[in-house]
């Protein structure tokens, strides 16, 4: 049972911030003051609900015991729906007051690439791609492709985008893994279902302050780009490498003819794989024995399967099977998905919490 100290400790946080916000003239601390009250409000909203359903029941505790008996009557039937309902508004606001992943609301670095399979792989990265590009269209998200090295029959080896928008990695973060297809290769002339693979990772991109590269650390070498031929190859030295010496983390782009820009696009990249890997060792430290949670975002791991033949996808971390897959490869249909996920993760979390208690 949450204390109700603490439901009127929030709200009274929320109610200075308001107060804060009106007299606020500073633009950065406007911007500060909003993000914060709106990352308060819905909590708030709940927390008030269930101080007002507290208050009730104590007043219709009072009535039911009235010498008044249809006053009593009335108050006693009062008194029991709100009973019942007070469970559900308290579940709902411990949730909602589960420690959130400081970087939930970051953007993200986006890398798909083509796993066993051979081209049928690379087609399937493809789709991922692009269903995972429809879906960020529907939540109002911006992706700019950073590298991509496409395949003759329109797939891609790899491909790397920024997503950037309001909360995107609280929503793409369970999608980091092994994503298996299995249908009827175009190429197949048997008419035979094949098994392919493609992995995604989901990097939050991290602020400036998030995560220090020291200049001395990093070996930066220029080449020319590789290009399919013609007029498209690269006659100057464009391309970019980038070493983090002391990880041994490499990062190469040369899709744009700027150097300076294959630069600044490959030291985005590698500071999103840095802060990853500082962010899964702490985590690692932390939670050891808390692996079977759904958000353990290890890549290797087989985390959905595509079976095109029956129209499902089943998410394997939570036993979820579901048979809209041409709604879900579109992009139309993932919301649901990962929608599924994040309860889950978010129980997970819960009972963690109250068995540590």
């Amino acid at each position: 049972m949450i204390p109700q100290e603490k439901l009127d400790a929030l709200i009274a946080k929320f109610e200075k911030l308001e107060t804060a916000m009106s007299t606020a003239s500073e633009a950065d601390e406007i911007v500060r003051l909003s993000k914060e009250h709106g990352e308060l409000k819905e909590v708030v909203e709940k927390a008030r609900a269930l101080t007002s359903i507290r208050t009730q029941i104590a007043e219709l505790k009072e009535l039911s015991e009235s010498d008044d008996k249809d006053m009593a009557d009335m108050a006693y039937e009062e008194l029991q729906e709100l009973k019942e309902k007070e469970p559900g508004v308290e579940h709902d606001l411990q949730l909602m007051l589960l420690p959130k992943d400081k970087a939930d609301n970051s953007s993200v670095i986006l890398e798909v690439r083509a796993g066993t399979g051979g081209d049928e792989a690379a087609i399937f990265a493809g789709d991922l791609f692009r269903m995972y590009q429809r879906y960020a269209q529907l939540q109002g998200w911006k992706v700019d492709i950073l590298s991509a090295s496409e395949t003759e029959r329109g797939g891609y080896k790899e491909i790397q985008a920024n997503i950037s928008g309001d909360s995107v990695y609280a929503k793409m973060k369970f999608e980091s893994g092994v994503h298996r297809v299995q249908r009827v290769p175009e190429t197949e002339t048997q008419g035979r279902v094949h098994t392919s693979a493609a992995t995604v990772a989901v990097l939050p991109e991290p602020e400036e302050v998030d995560i220090e590269i020291n200049d001395a650390d990093l070996r930066i070498d220029v080449f020319r780009a590789s290009g399919p031929g013609g007029q498209s190859v690269n006659t100057t030295d464009s391309a970019v490498r980038i070493t983090h010496i002391p990880t041994g983390v490499v990062v190469i782009q040369q899709d744009e003819k700027s150097q300076h820009k294959n630069k600044a696009k490959a030291m985005k990249v590698l500071r999103a794989r840095l802060y990853e890997a500082e962010r899964e060792r702490a985590t690692a430290e932390r939670a050891a024995a808390r692996k079977g949670m759904v958000g353990s975002g290890d890549r290797s791991e087989r985390i959905r399967t595509y079976n095109f033949p029956q129209s499902r996808v089943t998410d394997h971390r939570i036993g979820l099977t579901v048979h809209n897959l041409d709604e879900i490869i579109r992009g139309d249909g993932l919301d649901s998905v990962i929608e599924e996920l994040r309860a889950q993760d978010r129980a997970d979390r819960l009972a963690a919490i109250q068995e540590d208690a």
